[in-house]
């Protein structure tokens, strides 16, 4: 046994992840030996070079009042079992709730409600003992979940919020004050709770992802055509996968036959289906619209694109933020300074002659107004919604620390082929000559192309396809090494090939010649076309720009990135109209992959936070130099997506500029979150200090600061509509 997988059932924030790290780190032999996944509530523990067993780590993960069960499966994970399982912190929090109104209501009947509200300290009769018995039950309902983990935290010496609620709850009860000791264990429980909901809705976003994909697939049996439906992990790479209209796809997979349109917003973002035909990629959980498809799977199921996106957004949860950091560093040395502040406002006072009674009071409302909840939450919350919006729309985002990135970039550097084109060679230009038409001189190039294999021959053809332009394949077809090629059409010899190539065929006109070399200084690759009695025109081929480059591009700059550099193995006049097309600042060509590195590496110095946007294997290391690398998923090679901290799955370049503004308002709000969490406590604490608090307000603010983090951290769930309409609100904003 060397790694062994628990659920745990009270993991809900980071709180309990820095006990769990504490109590287990020392047992197992150091904290990196422990994988959190908060958000699923699971726990990995590496247990190769240690003589714990299960048992063991169970029982040290108990003793911090959490509760360990061997981990059974992704689906159970996400929610648990049994209806008493799930309901159970609900239904203790409304027994609370609702005996605390019981208890106050009998109180107030019997002896007048200003007597209940007091606590018993008007004159009249004694406490009811009835009430006193209902708000205990309020009490110990409440504190169920928390008691445990204040008992362990005392024990450590390791005061948490736990503890600090606690002690203010039994403080209460010591000086009598229990209709306060059960309002501050209900709403203390009904912060948790909210809590708990929070974190469980970000579970369900990744528990929904989960069930995109299909359990099952149409298997089209080799040997005898036959279709059985079976489990998609059973399933092999390379065999034939059939799938109906209306639906889902079950993996990654190209298109054998058939011809369909598929919606892949839950892959790409992509808000229109996609059409897709023979040699089409397509993706696992995406939907089949209209036709029936046959594709042959290039994926095992636990490899696919949806299963790498689950994966690793479960694997951003331990890449922590840089302001999560700082709010676990700050809450460390916080709890215990508010504790000893508690305890010098409760004993100096009165050694000065002031009440005991009261201060003790004012030390008591320190103690709840000090719990760290909604600042330790402020963050985890709005940094998972932060991830699952970017998700939603098709930007997948490896971690919290690169989600806070891009909103400190000044420069972005950008390859060329794959990411600010297409990366394939398209038909850019038809130029026919001699009384030639554009589509006789396509049909010529198609007939004698269609006999070869090279990248621009397949450009050609498939123009001509697109364009409906009949052809018939040529014959007696040979390949002329280095210039170009020769073939029999409709009885006569035509010769396609390369400018040099047309200068040995045949003559060439001047003005021809100079509209040649312009269109090869543009990057282009110019295929003449001719046969033994002239020249019948020319086709320039060259990779084309995204439509949306110079846009986005636009878009950067108006976010305020202070520099854009297209960065290029290519020759300096592809690079040149290439830059000059998308509109970037700079244009670096003829970059070996070390020289992007260092390209990357001086754009750092000069202008600080630098992006590295690219698609290939050639671009990994300048990826990995960044302060932030940014993938083309979509087209992306692997090696590149994995060195990058942010995939676009769309390969929608107009994502760069949202992505920048996504990353600052998840900054802003996270600011916001903590400003109000320890200014609401200072207020109170200085009102705590002029004996002007009280214990329910305490609780009353801190629940409410608790809500209002956790419903602010929220909005971004909605952050693609949200950004989107801010940008037309405001279109240029600085860093």
């Amino acid at each position: 046994m060397s790694r062994v997988a628990f659920k745990i059932r009270g993991m809900d924030c980071a709180e309990e992840v820095a006990v769990l790290k504490r109590e287990l780190g020392r047992l197992v032999g150091g904290e990196d030996r422990l994988s959190f996944d908060l958000l699923r509530g699971k726990l990995t523990v590496d247990l190769s070079d240690s003589d714990l067993g299960e048992e063991a780590v169970r029982a040290a993960i108990g003793r911090t009042g959490m509760r360990a069960t061997p981990w059974r499966d992704e689906s159970s994970a996400m929610i648990s079992t049994g209806f008493w399982q799930r309901r159970i912190r609900a239904a203790l929090c409304l027994a609370s709730g609702l005996l605390t109104v019981a208890a106050f209501a009998l109180h107030g009947g019997l002896h007048g409600w200003l007597h209940a509200l007091t606590g018993g300290e008007e004159p009249g009769e004694g406490f009811p003992a009835v009430s006193a018995v209902l708000y205990a039950a309020a009490i110990v309902s409440g504190c169920w979940f928390v008691a445990p983990k204040a008992v362990f935290a005392a024990r450590r010496l390791r005061p948490d919020m736990n503890l600090l609620m606690c002690v203010a709850i039994l403080g209460a009860i010591g000086i009598g004050e229990w209709f306060e000791a059960a309002a501050v264990a209900f709403l203390f429980a009904l912060a948790l709770l909210l809590e708990s909901w929070s974190v469980s809705r970000a579970r369900r976003a990744i528990g929904a992802l989960m069930e995109l994909s299909p359990a099952k697939a149409r298997y089209i049996c080799p040997h005898d055509g036959g279709i059985k439906e079976i489990p998609v992990e059973e399933v092999p790479v390379g065999a034939s996968v059939l799938v109906r209209p209306g639906e889902k796809i079950p993996l990654d997979g190209k298109v054998i036959k058939g011809h369909t349109s598929v919606n892949q917003a839950p892959i790409t973002g992509e808000s229109i289906p996609v059409a897709k035909g023979p040699g089409d990629e397509v993706f696992a959980g995406t939907l089949n619209n209209q036709g029936a498809i046959e594709f042959e799977s290039t994926k095992p199921a636990d490899d696919t694109t949806l299963a790498r996106i689950i994966h690793m957004v479960e694997e951003a949860q331990t890449r922590r933020a840089p302001s999560e950091q700082w709010v676990e560093r700050f809450a460390r040395y916080y709890t215990p300074l508010m504790m000893l502040l508690a305890l010098s406002i409760c004993v100096v006072p009165p050694l000065l002659g002031g009440p005991w009674n009261a201060w003790f009071y004012q030390a008591l409302v320190i103690l709840v107004i000090a719990c760290p909840c909604a600042l330790v939450i402020s963050t985890p919350v709005t940094i998972v919604a932060g991830l699952t919006s970017a998700a939603r729309a098709g930007v997948l985002i490896k971690g919290g620390v690169y989600l806070e990135a891009p909103a400190a970039l000044r420069a972005v550097a950008l390859d060329k082929t794959g990411t600010l084109t297409h990366g394939r060679p398209e038909v850019q230009r038809i130029v026919p000559l001699t009384g030639h038409t554009e589509a006789e001189l396509l049909e010529r190039a198609a007939a004698v192309e269609s006999r070869s294999e090279h990248p621009l021959a397949r450009a050609i053809v498939s123009r001509a396809q697109h364009d409906g332009v009949a052809y018939i394949p040529a014959e007696s077809y040979q390949a002329i090494q280095g210039k170009g090629a020769e073939a029999m059409l409709e009885g006569r010899v035509f010769w396609l090939g390369s400018h040099r190539f047309a200068h040995e065929m045949a003559e060439e006109d001047p003005k021809v010649h100079q509209e040649a070399l312009a269109m090869e200084d543009a990057g282009h690759s110019v295929v003449f076309v001719g046969n033994d009695d002239h020249v019948c025109g020319f086709i320039s081929v060259a990779d084309a720009v995204r439509p949306e480059a110079a846009p986005a591009v636009e878009a950067l700059k108006q976010a305020g990135i202070a520099r854009t550099v297209l960065l290029t193995g290519d020759n300096e006049g592809t690079a040149r109209a290439v830059a000059d097309a998308a509109g970037v600042d700079d244009c670096r060509p003829e970059l070996l992959p070390e020289d992007k590195l260092a390209a990357v590496e001086a754009l750092g110095r000069e202008f600080g936070p630098v992006a590295m946007v690219g698609d290939g294997v050639n671009d990994a290391p300048a990826m990995a130099a960044a302060s932030l690398g940014i993938a083309m998923g979509a087209a992306g090679t692997d090696a590149a997506i994995e060195c990058a901290d942010i995939a676009l799955m769309s390969d929608d370049l107009n994502k760069l500029a949202w992505l920048v503004r996504h990353s600052r308002r998840t900054v802003r709000v996270i600011k916001q979150n903590i400003a109000f969490a320890l200014g609401l406590k200072l207020a109170f604490i200085i009102m705590a200090l002029f004996g002007a608090a009280t214990l329910w307000m305490a609780i009353a603010a801190d629940m409410g600061a608790s809500l209002l983090v956790i419903f602010n951290g929220l909005r971004l769930l909605d952050g693609w509509h949200a950004t989107k309409n801010a940008e037309r609100e405001n279109p240029v904003r600085s860093p």
